[in-house]
């Protein structure tokens, strides 16, 4: 197989080896598992068939190249099918024969926009444009080599192609000249070059010097390098073939004798790496299906037929892996349909456009396919994961905080740890309405005024939301607003206000004493100026130097101790040695330091 579309909605082509001449077989998709011992084939050529290619109009029309110089155009039989009750099966002959070369077709290439338009390339170094409803040869374009690939344009206006010369060209067709020449891959095998649909630019793929394969992006409109210059792929000696898909904007390398399929999504003018597809059985030969013959309901993005051994054709599905019940357009824009754009005539007096397309979402309907205007564009797609927008609250900006001051010496005891800590908790336990008139002037909280009865009116609770919960509330699990917070019973059901605080009707007030005590029960709502935080601070600072100076005496009192000791003991050990009297007190005396360095030290 070469490098062309060898499969439509309905056939797939497969060149055969068959005595008595070339011939190639046209198999049904809808015909699968073991094919006849004999099968009709299409017969004509008189050497080996190199190349097919489908019309994208009509699904029953192929065109082959063949060894014999010559390109013939093939109807298939309405109702074909390999399966015959006949004795020996009828072949199909040719409707048309476009003769004109005087080598090999190599090639056999449908222009995308134009109806019955056909490019070949032979071994005498030219390609001829055919109209085929006339089958005469209109245009030709001269190399100076053997081509060794081609491919239109999304329009049907320009072409790109690779020779034996490693030469890249960009070809005005309808002028017969090239606007582009430029060196290509210089490795000395084959290259290969694809027009990546309604782009302006094109993807090569051949080889080093060093027998390295590659892989280039070209902008056609200063080609004279590609664009962040040759990707090196691997060291296999086999030709990578490239497939452009336009719907999903990728690229797929099938490497002709290695089992891999590896492609690539063009974005922001590169190609990034997505995955690959392995196998241990090498492709001779691979062709793809057009998009509007996969299989949507399944969520199949691409479907490539491989041939292993010349034995068999395994189909090979790209999916993508999603739970879906719906047209996931994202990734179904529309595609190209089979109406061209403009007649043969038409394009060759120097028309240009684009073949209108269809909307696959009528086709995953089940109905017949919408057409919409060619130059539709659909949305575009920024992520398959973010079709709800997210937005994030700014978070608040937190100070950082002061770091603790180092200290030098043992760690407080829990005696003073404790003390501290009470004296801290002080400051904040319920006093005595006595204490609280004379302490009005030094605290830092907000009066809080005695209840009023209102048993005659309607009581208005205005509660203390926590801006904590408020938020948590209002953002969904990711951070963004699920919606805004607009009803009143919402915040009301979130924070809830202190049970103390809600005063219920028709009930007495208690006395003055129980309800200034109720008050100061009740939890005190800060003040919102920062004086009360700068005292705290200060407080909290000058408890910190207290601390700090009550284990520097520590330290000095453990470090008199520890001298203590050790002069006990060593005037103990001169007096045993000595064998004098009163060592035992000073060992009780030694014993109870020991002891009160440990507690201190604890």
């Amino acid at each position: 197989m070469a490098n062309a579309k060898l499969a439509n909605p309905h056939y797939l082509s497969v060149n055969w080896e068959a005595s008595g001449g070339g011939a190639f077989a046209v198999i049904p998709l809808t015909e699968k598992g073991r094919l006849p011992e004999q099968i009709p084939l299409f017969r004509g050529h008189t050497a080996v068939v190199l190349d097919t290619d489908w019309n994208p109009f009509n699904d029953s029309l192929i065109a082959s190249g063949s060894d014999d110089g010559k390109a013939f155009i093939w109807k298939v039989p309405e109702g074909f099918s390999l399966y015959s009750d006949a004795e020996e099966p009828t072949d199909v002959a040719p409707v048309h024969k476009l003769t004109g070369h005087s080598r090999k077709v190599g090639h056999v290439l449908f222009n995308p926009a134009a109806e019955n338009i056909l490019a070949t390339s032979s071994g005498d170094f030219t390609i001829k444009m055919w109209d085929i409803e006339t089958g005469s040869a209109r245009l030709t374009l001269k190399h100076n080599d053997i081509v060794q690939s081609l491919s239109w344009s999304a329009n049907g206006a320009l072409m790109v192609t690779t020779s034996r010369d490693k030469k890249l060209r960009i070809w005005d067709v309808r002028q017969e000249t090239a606007a582009h020449v430029m060196p290509g891959h210089a490795g000395a095998k084959n290259s290969r070059a694809v027009w990546m649909g309604e782009h302006d630019r094109v993807a090569t793929t051949g080889f080093s010097k060093m027998s390295d394969r590659q892989m280039g992006l070209w902008d056609i409109r200063s080609p004279q390098e590609p664009v962040g210059g040759f990707d090196m792929l691997d060291s296999i000696s086999g030709v990578c073939m490239p497939f452009w898909d336009d719907s999903t904007q990728c690229l797929y390398l099938a490497g002709k004798g290695d089992g891999n399929i590896r492609y690539y999504e063009y974005e922001h003018d590169k190609f990034e790496y997505l995955s690959e597809y392995k196998s241990a059985d090498p492709q001779r030969g691979i062709a793809f299906l057009p998009k509007r013959g996969l299989n949507i309901h399944d969520n199949e993005v691409m479907r490539a037929f491989k041939s292993v051994n010349d034995n068999y054709i395994e189909p090979i599905s790209f999916i993508v892996p999603r739970r879906a019940e719906v047209f996931q357009g994202d990734i179904y824009p529309p595609v190209t349909g089979t109406k061209p754009a403009m007649s043969s005539a038409k394009w060759f007096d120097g028309g240009d456009a684009l073949p209108p397309k269809i909307d696959l979402e009528s086709v995953y309907a089940g109905e017949e396919p919408a057409e919409i205007a060619s130059d539709y564009k659909p949305r575009p797609l920024t992520s398959l994961n973010a079709s709800v927008e997210i937005k994030k609250e700014p978070e608040p900006i937190k100070e950082a905080p002061q770091p603790s001051p180092a200290f030098r010496g043992p760690p407080p005891s829990m005696k003073e740890q404790t003390s501290s800590i009470a004296a801290l908790a002080s400051k904040f336990a319920d006093k005595d309405p006595d204490d609280l008139v004379e302490d009005d002037d030094t605290s830092s909280f907000e009066e809080i005024s005695k209840p009023v009865d209102r048993s005659e009116k309607q009581i208005h609770i205005a509660p203390i939301v926590n801006k904590a919960q408020s938020t948590a509330t209002q953002k969904g699990l990711d951070g963004s607003l699920d919606h805004p917070v607009t009803s009143a019973d919402e915040t009301t059901s979130t924070a809830r206000p202190d049970p103390q605080m809600i005063k219920p009707k028709n009930l007495d007030l208690p006395s003055a004493a129980t309800s200034s005590s109720n008050a100061m029960n009740t939890p005190p709502t800060p003040a919102t100026g920062t004086e009360p935080i700068q005292g705290y601070l200060q407080e909290i600072k000058a408890l910190l130097q207290q601390q700090t100076q009550t284990m520097v005496q520590q330290s000095a009192k453990i470090g008199q101790l520890t001298a203590e000791v050790d002069d006990l003991k060593t005037s103990l050990s001169s007096t045993n040695l000595s064998g004098g009297i009163g060592g035992a007190d000073k060992g009780e005396r030694i014993k109870r330091l020991e002891k009160e360095l440990a507690d201190l030290r604890s």
